[in-house]
């Protein structure tokens, strides 16, 4: 089962939920569902496996 975080688009500003999976870990390019413009989406985990997002422009 994916991880689903809700991340705020850096350029339009818009709430979408990624869904991320369970094994994925480090740096990817994504861009947005809305104004289709870039992202760098950084993704690390914790302890427990949980993901911690981090979006800006690429």
């Amino acid at each position: 089962m994916d991880d689903e975080v809700d991340v705020q688009c850096p350029w339009c500003f818009q709430w979408q939920t990624l869904d991320i999976d369970p094994q994925t870990a480090g740096e990817m390019v994504q861009d947005c569902d809305v104004c289709c413009r870039p992202w760098s989406v950084r993704v690390t985990r914790d302890d427990h496996g949980h993901p911690r997002v981090f979006v800006d422009r690429a």
